[in-house]
């Protein structure tokens, strides 16, 4: 069973960056989809973005296309979550999260796929 670890968020200035990490132990990150997901006050979990099993493919949220970038780094047995332009609609939980059974190539966008959580690291931006 895969352990998630999120680390990098803060308070930054609108317009600022963050690079969120999730470092998984207890399995390796190159046999998961992975994902982002965030939870705002009062609101629901929404998805970010995710990378495919195979590492080939990602897919992002409207919202952050353009300004966030995730990446996997098997070596180091992580992912990252940059964040470029931050918005104070930005502001939320984000929570990294790992799928086992998605086939190579889908990216999981819904988080009823995953399997395993992390626990979230806050972010906020200011206005």
């Amino acid at each position: 069973q895969v352990q998630l670890v999120e680390s990098g968020g803060g308070l930054v200035q609108s317009g600022g960056s963050l690079r969120l990490s999730c470092a998984a132990s207890g399995g390796t990150v190159a046999r998961y989809g992975m994902g982002w997901f965030r939870q705002a006050p009062g609101k629901e979990r929404e998805f970010v973005a995710a990378i495919s099993r195979s590492g080939f493919s990602t897919g992002y949220a409207d919202s952050v296309k353009g300004r966030f970038t995730i990446s996997r780094d098997n070596a180091k047995n992580a992912m990252y979550l940059q964040m470029l332009r931050l918005r104070p609609e930005d502001t939320a939980v984000y929570y990294c999260a790992a799928d086992q059974t998605s086939p190579m190539l889908q990216v999981p966008r819904s988080g009823r796929e995953y399997d395993y959580w992390g626990q979230g690291t806050q972010v906020t931006v200011s206005s």
